[in-house]
């Protein structure tokens, strides 16, 4: 099956749009491209897709309210954006898709809420059911909440993440951008690049970042995203917002990454696109061996050394003697208490210790290697 005939005939899609084709030149949410959005992925909704819709535009519709002539760089003012705008946003979409009889419903992530095993789980399950119940969820990430340790940086790589989860057919990333050019689109005899098959294909391609002031995206996290996604299966086109009834359609606009993957889900794709690491392990060869090639458990007699601050269940970056990180993964213990059990077996603790203290560093189904 050929990559536009997949976007087509999907049973799943995953549609990411960015604030710079929501807004206008005032910042505000502009209704008229909001509107058009919403009515080609309301047809195709209509058509019988499943559609999740991973929307920015949060906080620049809370510019205008809050009189703020730009994005906001200090965190508090991102958020108090985000609180107005989030509002003004989901308004603008249940209008929008009420006027096709469709129900809309909001999920908003963090990172750290969704790297945890049971909150995976329960996102899962929460926009499995919104699909069932013929809900059109509307995601974005928590900025009213999320720090710059919990964030997954950019809604490009949240919709890579969410169209994982939700086992999507396709993803389709929309901006200002119409497609992946092999040079940067305003320079003369700049061609597109109708499709990547690879790694391999982006090699020689000069990638720039975001032009607009109220985005935070760009060609280089689109891309980044695109590798995300199609390192999970989920054939990925990137093209501008205009497009977004031709490229429903199956038609060759845009860039199409094909997979290079095998579909199915692990909340470790999460553990290693969507974590930061909050501090690192440093284990010896023997702990190396362990987890690469037995795929066992971190255990405390393999540990050398604690670096950083960190809490029971934060990621952390696992590595070897020399520094190198191998895996990442979520600690059950805080870096306060992990010095005093270094080099000792989980027997020896559980003895002198207590019967709690005989568990994994990290068990291995909350690691991932990198």
């Amino acid at each position: 099956m050929s990559s536009e005939s997949v976007i087509r005939s999907a049973r799943r899609l995953v549609v990411k749009v960015g604030s710079s084709s929501l807004t206008g030149v005032d910042g505000g949410i502009d209704l008229a491209r909001l509107m058009a959005l919403a009515n080609a992925l309301a047809r195709k909704h209509l058509d019988g897709t499943e559609i999740v819709l991973v929307s920015s535009g949060a906080i620049a519709a809370g510019l205008h309210p809050l009189e703020l002539p730009s994005r906001p760089r200090d965190l508090a003012t991102q958020q108090a954006a985000a609180s107005v705008g989030q509002g003004a946003l989901l308004a603008a979409y249940t209008h929008a898709f009420g006027l096709h009889k469709i129900t809309v419903g909001q999920v908003l992530l963090t990172a750290d809420d969704v790297t945890r095993r049971t909150h995976y789980a329960n996102a899962r399950r929460t926009l499995e059911r919104l699909l069932d119940l013929g809900v059109l969820p509307i995601v974005n990430e928590n900025d009213t909440v999320a720090t710059s340790e919990i964030r997954f940086g950019d809604n490009d790589r949240l919709a890579a993440l969410v169209a994982h989860l939700v086992d999507a057919d396709a993803l389709v990333l929309l901006s200002d951008v119409d497609a992946l050019y092999d040079a940067p689109p305003n320079r003369p005899g700049a061609r597109r690049i109708p499709i990547v098959r690879g790694p391999k294909d982006l090699v020689d391609v000069e990638v720039g970042g975001s032009g607009s002031k109220v985005g935070t995206g760009g060609m280089a996290t689109k891309v980044e995203a695109a590798r995300i996604a199609t390192a999970a299966g989920v054939v990925t086109v990137v093209t501008a917002a205009d497009r977004v009834i031709q490229v429903l359609a199956g038609e060759d606009v845009g860039t199409t990454f094909l997979p290079v993957g095998v579909r199915g889900r692990s909340r470790r794709l999460w553990l290693e696109h969507a974590t930061t690491a909050r501090g690192r392990l440093i284990v010896d060869e023997g702990a190396v061996s362990a987890l690469v090639h037995r795929q066992k458990s971190l255990l405390p007699a393999g540990i050398t050394a604690v670096e950083g601050s960190f809490h029971d269940g934060d990621p952390v970056d696992v590595c070897g003697p020399d520094g190198t990180p191998v895996a990442r993964g979520l600690v059950n213990y805080s870096a306060s208490e992990l010095p005093a059990l270094l080099g000792r077996s989980t027997r020896e603790l559980a003895r002198d210790l207590g019967p709690e203290y005989e568990r994994e560093v990290i068990h291995r189904d909350d690691l991932v290697l990198l």
